[in-house]
């Protein structure tokens, strides 16, 4: 069963970090590129960053560009999204998603997870 499960999504309080991770299990992301979106209450989804099937290339949406970066364990099967410098903004339900192509557009994601929730809150 082909599935993609996030975690690591907490109550932070401004100016913290946070790591989440993106497990894969029954398919190898390292044959995906690997997107991150998250949607904040009351608002549409939205993409943040995504990495290309080696890690070699990574994109970051222009505002969490500098604060948040993305990383690979294939030994693993997880993908990292470190978060710093976390901005009550930043709240929402944070989801990870696998497509074949380099790209933000979600209808070209064809695995997503279920998504986890980051609060940023003093």
């Amino acid at each position: 069963q082909v599935q993609l499960v996030e975690s690591g999504g907490a109550l932070v309080q401004p100016g913290g970090s946070l790591r989440l991770s993106c497990t894969g299990s029954g398919f190898a992301l390292d044959r995906y590129n690997i997107g991150w979106f998250r949607q904040a209450p009351g608002k549409e989804r939205e993409g943040l960053s995504y990495s290309s099937f080696s890690g070699d290339s990574t994109y970051h949406a222009d505002f969490v560009k500098g604060r948040f970066t993305m990383s690979r364990d294939n030994a693993k099967n997880t993908v990292y999204l470190q978060m710093n410098n976390l901005k009550p903004e930043d709240t929402g339900v944070y989801f990870c998603a696998a497509a074949t192509v380099r790209t933000l557009v979600e209808r070209f994601y064809n695995y997503w997870g279920q998504g986890t929730q980051v609060t940023v809150s003093s």
